[in-house]
């Protein structure tokens, strides 16, 4: 019998609110709304509020600012996909005249370029596009601060120029690329470049007194890939699915999954974290979400997606300051994952038509030194090699059309696992990247590199 397990348990959907309300209270916040997405769908949404006499909801906008990177990013993917780029293209290559041309895409993506982390000039979040009508504008006369590739310094400047390159390279603006090849397929009709009601005002909230001031709101004009969008927890909700399994209408899993992969070297003081490629990427608790978090005047921002745990949070709220968003929206993934775990898919037997006698002649122990490891058959004739005792280099391998096996993650990404055979035909070991596993450990006839003490094993 299939159960279905949709909806939230009533003492989780208290925990939830319970989290909105706190944060609402405690961060003295004029609205706060959160959401919860599970295996792709919003389960869970909740709000609290003392403005306009009313809470929002899932579909009230609010100013999503930096979370507009990853939709950024994504339109870039998109054009490497498509073979019109390469991410360690020079950005020159594609976008002449910028002054920071040396720079490659991928380390635009993944804020490595060495940029400054914001414009010269007036603070651009709170001052006129018109200031800025130009990419030089953007850069100044000395747009870096260190060499390009060494690590991880975030670039507002950055993600302006990788706007620019898209507008580029697709011959339409930025915005028109973001609508065509991202939000028309997602069904994100909430999320624009300019507020759409319902929406919610920007305040700024004294910090020493229970008084509000309304921020402005800005158009970014050229900076508008940094920060420009608005969006409803709703919308980012259905992103959140997005950047779990991918979506072959806008990016497959396979280039979603490289931007959750880390691309940067973290910065002193960032160890928790890394950045992938237009991802932000923490650790809490023993859980890694990816995502991004976002601020605006008036308005902060957060969307966390577990893919293990198969969850998502989204946080909106209309403050300068005040609500640790970052941590709220972590929370709401958080209280789900441990009060209502999710269900492991159920074990089934592997189809008739991918068991194989030889394969499976090849499961079981084997040794590299005297450190012993075990391979089992995955689907699709994929292996794993995993320690039998204590930590060691587990990884999954992928068959290769040609035979053996590539590495899919850990020390052993890339990596080659392949079989070895004797004249007669018979297994001999198994070589990866020139490590050698044996049936046995050290066995004299094996092809132990170094050999074998003719003496044998012996006590003292």
């Amino acid at each position: 019998m299939t159960t279905s397990f949709e909806a939230l348990l009533p003492g989780t959907e208290r925990a939830l609110l319970h989290r909105v309300a706190v944060a609402q209270t405690e961060g003295r916040a004029p609205s706060l709304v959160g959401a919860v997405v599970r295996d792709g769908a919003m389960v869970w949404s909740g709000a609290r509020s003392c403005v306009d006499g009313h809470a929002p909801d899932a579909d009230t906008q609010f100013r999503i600012g930096s979370i507009t990177k990853v939709f950024t990013a994504v339109l870039v993917l998109r054009l490497r996909d498509e073979g019109l780029l390469g991410l360690d293209d020079p950005l020159e290559r594609h976008l002449k005249g910028t002054g920071a041309g040396e720079v490659t895409i991928a380390q635009l993506l993944g804020h490595s370029a060495g940029l400054a982390a914001e414009t010269p000039g007036s603070w651009w979040e709170r001052s006129s596009a018109e200031l800025r009508p130009e990419l030089s504008d953007v850069l100044g006369e000395e747009p870096f601060l260190r060499a390009p590739g060494r690590r991880h310094h975030y670039s507002n400047p950055g993600y302006t120029l990788l706007g620019s390159l898209v507008e580029a390279v697709r011959g339409v603006t930025w915005e028109e690329a973001l609508r065509r090849e991202i939000l028309e397929p997602l069904g994100m009709d909430r999320t624009t470049v300019d507020p759409v009601a319902p929406h919610a005002g920007g305040w700024a909230v004294h910090p020493w007194a229970d008084v509000m001031l309304p921020e402005p709101s800005e158009d970014l004009g050229i900076m508008a890939p940094a920060g420009q969008l608005w969006s409803t927890a709703a919308d980012l909700g259905r992103f959140a699915a997005f950047l779990a399994a991918g979506d072959e209408r806008v990016l497959g899993a396979a280039s979603v999954a490289e931007m959750r992969a880390p691309a940067a070297a973290a910065g002193e003081g960032d160890w928790e974290g890394s950045y992938g490629l237009g991802l932000q990427l923490i650790s809490k608790e023993g859980r890694t979400l990816i995502g991004h978090t976002g601020s605006l005047p008036g308005f902060v921002a957060c969307l966390w997606v577990s893919v293990e745990d198969g969850l998502a949070g989204v946080a909106l709220s209309n403050a300068t300051s005040g609500v640790p968003i970052g941590a709220v929206a972590a929370d709401l993934v958080r209280i789900v994952a441990e009060a209502e775990p999710r269900f492991p898919q159920p074990w089934r037997p592997l189809p008739e038509a991918e068991v194989d006698g030889e394969l499976l002649a090849l499961t079981g122990p084997w040794y590299w030194g005297t450190y012993a490891y075990g391979l089992r058959l995955g689907p699709e004739r994929s292996v794993v090699l995993e320690p039998l005792r204590g930590a060691g280099r587990r990884a999954r391998f992928r068959a290769l059309p040609e035979g053996g096996w590539v590495g899919l993650n850990g020390y052993y990404e890339g990596e080659t696992l392949r079989v070895v055979r004797r004249e007669d035909g018979s297994v001999s070991h198994l070589d990866l990247g020139s490590f050698v596993f044996t049936r046995e450990p050290y066995a004299p006839a094996d092809a132990v590199p170094g050999g074998v003490d003719e003496a044998g094993w012996r006590g003292l």
